[in-house]
């Protein structure tokens, strides 16, 4: 596996759609400023439809076109397409081996997910990848002899990530202002279009306007995205 120019962020989201509901607004700005995101999208989506007629690969395929789409606009670098089954995922060291490998491959400051640790309604797939992800970085990612294939086959060294965001927390420690990209973020959201129907989208894009000035309740802005942060000490 080549070595790459290391990223900023790393967003590490179970389902394409998920990261734009999550941090697309904060993914521009990072951008913005001139630093580069890569997606790794954990799951195909192909479950994501109450069509009865609906052909689950025709959709993993829509829902990739989609994401790219929604990508492109953001600014994002790069999408990897882990392609793990829709409500099949598993907390397994292949997965987490997946997910070293993109960390030590990327090598990010700031690694995005779901928080695992929600309770009640959350959906498992967002569970599982936020716990895989946060064992990932800490401790498999940062270990030399952790999956040492990885350093003496593919040439990916131990990589310590500074920091972790953690999207749909109940627990919320950081907010950052997604004023000036909201726009941006629904478009995003917009090209999610198996997920979203177009003419469901402006009902949807106010209830979210109203949500997100919530969270930017205690702020000096007006719209936020907010996260469960963790730094992690060298």
């Amino acid at each position: 596996m080549s070595i790459v120019e290391p990223v900023h962020a790393l967003v590490c989201t179970p389902h394409p759609d998920d990261a734009e509901f999550g941090i697309a607004g904060t993914v521009v700005n990072w951008v913005r400023e001139g630093k580069d995101v890569v997606y790794i999208v954990c799951t195909n989506g192909d479950k994501g439809s109450s069509d009865p007629d609906m052909d689950p690969a025709e959709l993993a395929k829509i829902r990739e076109e989609e994401q790219l789409a929604a990508a492109e606009l953001l600014g994002v670098r790069e999408v990897v397409f882990l392609r793990y089954p829709d409500q099949g995922i598993e907390d397994t060291p292949e997965f987490r081996k997946d997910i070293v490998r993109q960390i030590r491959k990327y090598r990010p400051n700031t690694v995005v997910t779901a928080d695992p640790y929600r309770r009640y309604l959350w959906h498992r797939d967002h569970r599982i990848v936020g716990r895989v992800v946060m064992d990932a970085i800490f401790p498999y990612a940062r270990d030399i002899h952790a999956y040492p294939d990885l350093y003496k086959e593919e040439g990916l060294e131990p990589h310590r990530v500074r920091e972790i965001l953690l999207w749909g927390s109940p627990d919320t420690n950081y907010s950052l202002d997604i004023t000036d990209t909201w726009e941006i973020k629904m478009a995003a959201l917009a090209c999610h279009k198996s997920q979203i129907p177009p003419e469901r989208f402006a009902e949807m894009k106010q209830r979210m306007r109203e949500r997100y000035q919530q969270m930017a309740a205690d702020q000096k802005f007006e719209l936020a995205e907010n996260f469960h942060r963790e730094e992690f000490l060298r």
